[in-house]
């Protein structure tokens, strides 16, 4: 009797049950005579135990009909979601009307609007210069030869690379003489004659610049540290210079525009002669400009050196103002270009 309970016992640990609960089950039931006997039995308990979890599972119908409503639930839940955050949206009254393109499309972007695109003055002239006479017009001319020496050295020919990178520069000066002007017309009382504006639309155009080349460039790691030493430097440097002087503010940009139009011309030639793969134009870059559809990367560059032509043309201009012993304010900005 040993021997069968015991070869019953192995067979009950193979099928997954325990040793305890057969012992448990070969007491309470009537002594076995032999271990077929005990296989009647555990054949017919296993059987009864498989019929009633046949009976508890749901069938596929069911379960179709479960996963389905748990969909409609979790939609609903989502519904729910959205319905309140654009209640708090509209609750303030701050959430986006509906904006399309000409075409009736959806308008894809929120740094910028329908509106604000325009179409660059390709007919601009990019030979314009100005010659260095005064003391403070060589200072800063000769200053802007002396930055150029490492930027060659680190980008030489890479002018995706640098495009991107001096555009995170570029932009400053617009922004600090923007809030500049800003505080000194809350200071004084005095309108501003639209400087402010016309230097806060070129700190916007710039970035665009910016917007436009990290989708043709990707940082590296080291480039975005670089973005951080030289931009943290730059804006101190030109803060102070524009508190100090700002003719010599405006002349120092001036002479960096003229840079800039040499580099993007050293670019296009590099794409003319096939160095550079004349990609696709970014999407961004078609709406803000007004490109056409099948613009590509040539068309980008020249519309981005016009407006660099622009920005020479403005900032020599204020120079030029305060030269003559005047204020911007005397003189009517350059508004609506951009």
């Amino acid at each position: 009797m040993i021997r069968v309970v015991a070869r019953c016992a192995v067979r009950s640990l193979i099928n997954r049950r325990s040793f305890n609960r057969h012992v448990s089950m070969t007491a309470a039931s009537r002594p076995l005579r032999s271990c077929s006997e005990f296989d009647v039995f555990f054949w017919r308990r296993r059987m009864a135990v498989m019929m009633m979890s046949t009976a508890d599972s749901p069938s596929p119908e069911k379960a179709t009909a479960l996963t389905e409503e748990d969909r409609r639930e979790r939609s609903v839940t989502e519904e729910k979601k959205g319905e309140s955050s654009m209640t708090v949206s509209s609750y303030w009254g701050i959430s986006r009307s509906k904006v399309t393109r000409e075409d009736g499309t959806d308008w894809p972007w929120n740094c910028f609007m329908p509106w604000e695109t325009y179409r660059a003055d390709l007919s601009i002239d990019l030979s314009k210069h100005h010659v260095p006479k005064t003391f403070i017009d060589k200072f800063a001319y000769r200053t802007v030869k002396l930055l150029r020496i490492p930027t060659d050295l680190f980008f030489k020919r890479r002018y995706g690379c640098r495009a991107m990178m001096l555009e995170t520069v570029a932009a400053v000066p617009g922004i600090v003489g923007g809030v500049l002007l800003h505080l000194r017309s809350l200071r004084k009382f005095q309108q501003s004659g639209g400087w402010i504006k016309a230097l806060l639309e070129e700190a916007e155009n710039e970035r665009m610049h910016l917007m436009t080349m990290v989708e043709l460039v990707q940082p590296k790691w080291y480039e975005r540290l670089l973005v951080l030493a030289v931009q943290g430097v730059f804006f101190n440097a030109y803060f102070v210079l524009y508190v100090l002087s700002p003719k010599l503010a405006h002349r120092v940009v001036g002479y960096l525009e003229e840079e800039a139009i040499h580099s993007y011309t050293e670019y296009l030639k590099d794409l003319n002669d096939g160095k550079i793969e004349n990609v696709p134009a970014p999407a961004i870059a078609i709406d803000y400009w007004k490109l056409p559809k099948d613009a590509t990367l040539k068309d980008v560059i020249t519309v981005i050196r016009a407006d660099e032509a622009h920005h020479r043309d403005v900032n020599h201009f204020a120079s030029d103002i305060h030269y003559q012993g005047k204020e911007l304010r005397e003189a009517p900005a350059p508004v609506g270009y951009h």
